[in-house]
């Protein structure tokens, strides 16, 4: 398929480009980011790439990003200013709202002028959608919370919805995702090789998480599968206390994971932003089983074990 992907050029986009060029599919990559910036992280010489702001609505008014789409058959749209790492001001709030909003709100619009449209939109949202919650277990028809994510992956979702009727939507609410070079586990792994590692807060906060490689080989089959539709949970089966993850993280590495981050200070360097890691949710997936998706990482430990040995 011709698939055009937004978001793809970071920390997801290193594994999904070249699963999807593995699959035969042909690629145009939308990045503000510079291309040479790119040829050390993607494989350039086989993508086309537009160097582009997609939030922009001018960006798709008849003009380049207008043209690409009338000649995709796909679309996954992964756009977002990351959720966790910066201070919640409200200058930071409103850019995490307009990142995501703004990109998706214009590209549904575009396609909708299309008198033929994609065949499939593959949308993220989060797991912040169900909000947090120490004692309660959500799927995919658990309702929505009432806190910023909440709130912010509710109104992602329903930009997304407003889509053409022949375009097939799946919507992927994903959890915490694990890899060495990037995310939340690539700001962790050097302190806990450090020899300073442990649980954040008090270690009582649900984690639910998914391998990188197994949320783009989700991605993959939800583009090419007619049955992949609506919302899906991109969490892995086993969902962990933080307190349990740094325990494994140590022993994987080697090393002792016994001095916790204390909250007040992850609420001094994030604000309301701590609140990400601080308050969990325990979120599992009903329709993946039924979707026949097999995960190749199924087990924290066995995930830990794979991303520490390279």
């Amino acid at each position: 398929m011709r698939l055009l992907l937004l978001g793809c050029s970071g920390f997801v986009g290193r594994e999904l480009v070249p699963q999807l060029l593995k699959a035969g599919h042909q690629l145009t990559v939308v990045s503000r980011k510079p291309i040479a910036s790119l040829e050390k992280s993607l494989p350039t010489a086989d993508v086309d790439f537009v160097q582009i702001d997609p939030a922009l609505p001018s960006s798709w008014e008849q003009g380049t990003l207008f043209d690409i789409l009338k000649n995709v058959e796909g679309v996954v749209n992964l756009v977002g200013e990351p959720i966790a790492e910066k201070r919640w001001t409200s200058q930071h709030l409103a850019k995490l709202r307009f990142s995501r909003l703004s990109t998706t709100t214009a590209l549904v619009a575009a396609m909708d002028k299309l008198r033929v449209p994609p065949k499939v939109l593959v949308n993220a949202s989060a797991v912040g959608y169900y909000g947090t919650s120490a004692d309660e277990s959500f799927t995919e028809s658990s309702k929505c919370g009432e806190d910023f994510l909440a709130d912010l992956c509710r109104s992602w979702e329903a930009a997304a919805a407003a889509k053409p009727s022949r375009t097939r939507l799946l919507l992927i609410r994903i959890g915490i995702v694990l890899e060495a070079d990037g995310g939340a586990l690539g700001k962790m792994l050097p302190v806990f090789r450090a020899g300073f590692g442990g649980p954040l807060g008090n270690g009582r906060q649900w984690m639910s998480w998914i391998h990188r490689t197994d949320l783009c080989r989700l991605i993959g089959q939800g583009i090419e599968g007619r049955n992949w539709s609506g919302i899906v949970n991109a969490v892995a089966p086993e969902t962990v206390f933080m307190m349990g993850f740094a325990k494994l993280l140590g022993q994987c590495l080697g090393r002792p994971s016994l001095l916790p981050v204390p909250a007040p200070i992850l609420k001094v360097l994030l604000g309301d932003g701590a609140r990400v890691v601080l308050e969990g949710q325990n979120v599992s997936s009903e329709r993946l089983d039924r979707l026949g998706f097999k995960f190749q990482y199924p087990s924290l430990d066995f995930a830990l074990k794979a991303i520490t040995k390279k």
